[in-house]
């Protein structure tokens, strides 16, 4: 009976086992999950950390690099003399180099104030006016240079005379020699003629009949030898003629100009026109503007500074043809910048009065500057890292910016250095 009991309550109990169970299960999670919730504290709002813009950039003067060359005119001269260096200070106006061409322009220029003075005393003669002395003193050079010029004929003609004369003689006496020699010929040969039936007949030797040969031969050169030379003394006495014929053709020019001239000028200063001071004068203007322009031709020898500012590269040298990129490069240093290559996914980020730090191999410590103006065009990045990996094809935008004047001392004399720039957005 007992164990019949105990069989028929068992599911209950089962059953209140399992609800305690459950019911303790369901108080722990609740117990678990309050405790988390105390524990864990609620979020807290953070201020995200605002990074600098970097960039690579190069270091320029503010105002634009001037390249200084000779005129076109002298492109190709060569320098003289050169009186900067990389690194000087030179004032406007100051001249820097002088080309090869400054001593022959000199002289144009002495030349041409020369004349000036020339014409200047033409001139002040013609205003003067004929004197008595003046007039008799061109009337006897007139008949001077007439007087000389018939002395010279008649010299020259005498000397024409005297060559035709000498060329007839030497001619003459050639041909007695050549007669003379024609007659030894002919006895010669008729002597070989001779001999050498002798020779064939047996009556002499050999030795004799070669001795005529040769007798006839020598003969026969001598005789050559002197028409040749009759040739010859024709040829230059003929050339002798014809060059003191055209001496006296030349004398007779001249003479006939110089006494056109100096009787040209007997009329001028016998008589004073208004014409004549008016052509005087405008050969002064003349000379006077060739002088200006002498002048100025000179003056572009000397290569002077077009502002005042610092030599920052020297591309001739004295000695050297003017270079193609010119005599020297000058920039006004005092005022310096950086120009920043800021990629153009940051440029957004960038706005004018920035503070920037710049750091460089080229000078210690850090420049400071601010932004002073934003390009507005993409361009390729000319500024490398030379890093491996690099990306050589970024496209970037220049950010100019001001360096503080405390710090141009620094890299006034670094123009194109590499720099890294670092903007505070």
């Amino acid at each position: 009976m007992t164990f019949k009991a105990f069989k028929s309550t068992n599911p209950i109990l089962v059953g209140l086992i399992l609800a305690g169970t459950t019911l303790a299960g369901f108080t722990a999670i609740y117990t678990v999950s309050q405790v988390g919730q105390k524990e864990t504290p609620p979020p807290v709002e953070t201020t995200p950390v605002v990074t600098r813009i970097t960039a690579l950039g190069r270091i320029e003067p503010r105002t634009e690099i001037i390249s200084v060359s000779a005129p076109l005119n002298y492109d190709s001269d060569r320098m003289a003399q050169l009186f900067v260096d990389e690194g000087d200070t030179v004032k406007q106006g100051q001249v820097i180099a002088i080309l090869d061409s400054r001593e022959r322009l000199q002289n144009n220029l002495t030349e041409a104030q020369k004349d000036v003075q020339i014409a200047q005393a033409k001139l002040a003669q013609v205003k003067a006016g004929a004197k008595t002395g003046e007039i008799e003193a061109q009337s006897a050079t007139v008949r001077r240079t007439e007087a000389q010029l018939e002395g010279d004929r008649i010299a020259q003609q005498a000397t024409l005379r005297r060559t035709q004369a000498q060329l007839e003689g030497e001619i003459a006496a050639q041909q007695a020699t050549i007669g003379k020699l024609e007659a030894e010929y002919n006895n010669a040969n008729a002597e070989f003629i001779r001999y050498q039936q002798l020779y064939n007949e047996g009556a002499i030797s050999a030795s004799n009949f070669d001795a005529k040969k040769l007798s006839l031969e020598t003969s026969r050169k001598q005789l050559d030898e002197a028409k040749v030379t009759l040739n010859r003394i024709q040829r230059t006495g003929q050339q002798q003629i014809k060059e003191a014929r055209t001496n006296l053709e030349r004398i007779e020019q001249t003479g006939k100009q110089e006494i056109n001239e100096a009787q040209s000028t007997l009329n001028k200063v016998a008589e004073v026109r208004s014409v004549d001071v008016q052509a005087a004068q405008a050969e002064v203007d003349s000379a006077l503007a060739k002088v200006q322009k002498a002048q100025t031709e000179l003056n572009q020898v000397y290569i002077r500074s077009p502002l005042t500012g610092q030599v920052i590269n020297v591309h001739t040298r004295p000695g050297e043809q003017i270079s193609d990129d010119g005599v020297v490069d000058l920039a006004q240093t005092g005022q310096m910048e950086v120009i920043a290559e800021i990629y153009q996914s940051d440029i957004s980020k960038i706005r004018t009065g920035q503070e920037a730090v710049i750091t460089g191999e080229s000078f210690e410590g850090e420049v400071r500057g601010n932004v002073r103006l934003i390009g507005l065009q993409v361009d390729q990045q000319k500024v490398f890292s030379n890093q491996p990996g690099e990306n050589l094809d970024r496209k970037i935008i220049e950010v100019r910016i001001s360096v503080r004047p405390e710090d141009v001392p620094k890299v006034k004399g670094l123009t194109n250095s590499q720099v890294q720039v670092a903007i505070k957005p």
